[in-house]
């Protein structure tokens, strides 16, 4: 397995995919630096009147609704339905889901465009399959990712997405029934803002260049919480860690890789 995942980060930096993010401002900077650090080209685009365009031309896209508005929610669902249209791969990042009923209204309306990969944290999960019949608490989750299983396997029933709960732990679920749990990472990433969303980014440029969408979820999910582990020992705090974080998903070695890695198949 471990040889295997390690070739689809090969074939990031060998390929460097174009992907096409309509991301939230608050992490556009860092999300266009990690996909850069892994080997693929970010183009941050959310004006109407290109997305098609740009869609077209990209090897998948990221859609992320974080700092969502009526103009980049529009954008969203053009870039949805180009990238459905287009059978290109697309990542689905429901911040804040639950949080509002707008949030819920757009987020039912993307799904119907059946993203390739559902990316989100336990709570998301919840909301998303409204499966959460307690209050969300923002953009953090509440929950823990075992408790999202259901809800994740409800949205793959529907939408034939691969569904990716993460948290301590990450779970990948998909529709042939398998299921991948990832135990790598360091609790100081929750006090980086947006490597959940740095993961969804990740998630689009491995699923754009590898066939397998499932693994590929995996392998991204891995690298980032590999990095991040290695990254935590040269940090004395979360704004280290950022800069630690980016150099190692630029320079993680195989070897570290395969010796940090924790990844286990039912």
């Amino acid at each position: 397995m471990e040889k295997t995942l390690w070739e689809y980060i090969q074939s990031v930096k060998d390929q460097s995919p174009l992907i096409h993010n309509i991301t939230n401002y608050v992490v556009m900077n860092n999300t266009a630096n990690a996909l850069l650090a892994v080997g693929a080209s970010p183009v941050m685009a959310h004006a109407k009147s290109e997305i098609k365009d740009m869609a077209s031309i990209a090897s998948a896209v990221l859609i992320n609704i974080g700092t969502l508005d009526e103009y980049w929610s529009e954008a969203m669902l053009i870039a949805a339905k180009a990238a459905h249209t287009l059978n290109k791969p697309w990542v689905l990042d429901p911040v804040g889901a639950g949080a509002t009923p707008y949030r819920n209204e757009i987020l039912q309306k993307l799904l119907q465009y059946r993203p390739t990969v559902i990316r989100g944290n336990a709570s998301e999960i919840l909301a998303l399959a409204k499966s959460n019949s307690s209050v969300t608490k923002g953009v953090d989750s509440i929950a823990l990712s075992n408790e999202a299983v259901q809800a994740a396997l409800d949205l793959v029933n529907d939408y034939g997405s691969i569904v990716c709960i993460s948290g301590a732990t990450d779970i990948i679920l998909n529709d042939s029934g398998q299921i991948y749990f990832i135990k790598n990472g360091h609790p100081m990433m929750t006090k980086v803002t947006g490597l959940g969303c740095t993961a969804s980014a990740l998630t689009a440029a491995f699923i754009a260049v590898t066939e397998n969408k499932t693994e590929a979820t995996t392998a991204a999910m891995a690298l980032l919480g590999i990095a991040g582990e290695l990254a935590e020992k040269q940090s004395s705090g979360p704004g280290s860690l950022q800069m630690n974080l980016l150099d190692k998903l630029y320079a993680v070695t195989e070897t570290e890789f395969s010796g940090y890695l924790k990844v286990a198949m039912e």
